[in-house]
């Protein structure tokens, strides 16, 4: 990989996660109401996920420019867990802070992000053997691990991980509309949104855990990536059920925050299909792939411009329009990695 190329594919996730800080910061100083303390706080825990996405993004940079060593294989993933922890004890702190709306919502989906924080950093440690995955290739079809794989154990545990932030998110969700309120209604959906989008990241660490111990086999090329799509369709949908169920404005926020959580699926797919398009075979157009979470991106950042605008006539608009902005730079961010991911696996 080009040196320059290298630095700016690091880059991407760092500028990403500034865009959000700066502007979720911004926004908790423009007023002291419910929808600015929501999506305020929203906007700032999204910079966990991209710093999440820049210690994958340098870990799999690194080797493949042959400067990963001992201490990044431990410094980046703990930087990752780090801050995804972080994010899960201030949205817990929050929670904790009364029965008012805001903190009921903003606290949750806070939590949530420090879930998906903690998904894309268990991408990142499955990916301290990502140079395995070429060698493993080159082996035959069922002839065991290469050198330095992590063992059968290590797989199950990360592949684990994700899985079991995905059902704590369902739960939690549950308990949600178990305790009924319109907040805990909003809070209930969103989580189930981000609860689906730990269960698309099994998809991505189980592709990378199987590839490098050389157990992804035929069967299973395209069984993940129609997992991701099941999982941002069903967000999608949830979304649009949300926004055209009724008429009461609490449900503009997450029916519209819940399309935005699809398209981050759809973001994760790009790298699932591109593993599983380039496994033991050529595939040309493997450089097109990286346009899918561009054009997610867009998607994301176009639905806002419409959606501030119809917060001039209706303000139940605000929350979903300002934290579309945060997760279009979360797309752009999944941009920099697939590329990573195509520089590192395509022939």
């Amino acid at each position: 990989m080009n040196p320059s190329i290298s630095v700016l594919f690091r880059a991407i996730p760092l500028a990403m996660g500034a865009v959000c800080l700066a502007f979720g910061l911004y926004v908790l100083s423009g007023g002291d109401d419910a929808n600015h303390f929501v999506a305020g706080h929203v906007n700032v825990a999204l910079t966990a996920i991209c710093i999440a996405l820049f210690t994958t993004a340098a870990t799999i940079i690194r080797q493949l420019v042959h400067r990963y060593g001992r201490v990044w294989e431990i410094v980046l993933p703990v930087l990752g867990y780090a801050v995804a922890i972080a994010t899960m004890i201030w949205g817990i702190t929050i929670i904790g802070r009364g029965d008012e709306p805001q903190f009921i919502v903003a606290g949750h989906v806070m939590l949530g992000i420090g879930f998906i924080a903690g998904c894309v950093s268990t991408v990142a440690t499955a990916s301290t053997k990502f140079v395995l995955i070429q060698k493993s290739a080159a082996l035959p079809v069922g002839g065991g691990a290469p050198d330095g794989a992590y063992s059968r154990g290590a797989g199950t545990v990360l592949i684990a991980i994700p899985a079991l932030f995905a059902v704590v998110g369902l739960i939690v969700a549950v308990t949600l509309y178990a305790r009924g309120g319109n907040a805990a209604l909003v809070a209930g959906n969103v989580m189930v949104g981000l609860s689906l989008i730990c269960s698309a990241l099994v998809a991505l660490v189980a592709s990378i855990v199987r590839q490098v111990r050389n157990e992804f086999g035929d069967a299973e090329r395209y069984r993940w990536t129609w997992w991701v799509v099941a999982m941002g369709t069903i967000n999608v949908a949830l979304g649009l059920v949300v926004l055209f169920s009724s008429d009461d404005p609490s449900r503009l926020a997450p029916g519209t925050v819940l399309i935005g959580l699809g398209l981050i699926c759809f973001s994760i797919l790009s790298k699932v299909l591109l593993l599983a398009l380039v496994w033991r075979q050529v595939f040309a157009l493997a450089n097109r792939i990286p346009i899918i979470p561009v054009a997610t991106a867009l998607a994301c950042l176009f639905f806002a411009a419409f959606l501030f605008e119809a917060t001039m006539t209706e303000p139940g608009f605000f929350v979903g329009a300002h934290v579309l902005v945060g997760l279009g730079a979360v797309c752009f961010t999944l941009f920099s990695i697939v590329s990573i991911l195509e520089a590192g696996t395509s022939k």
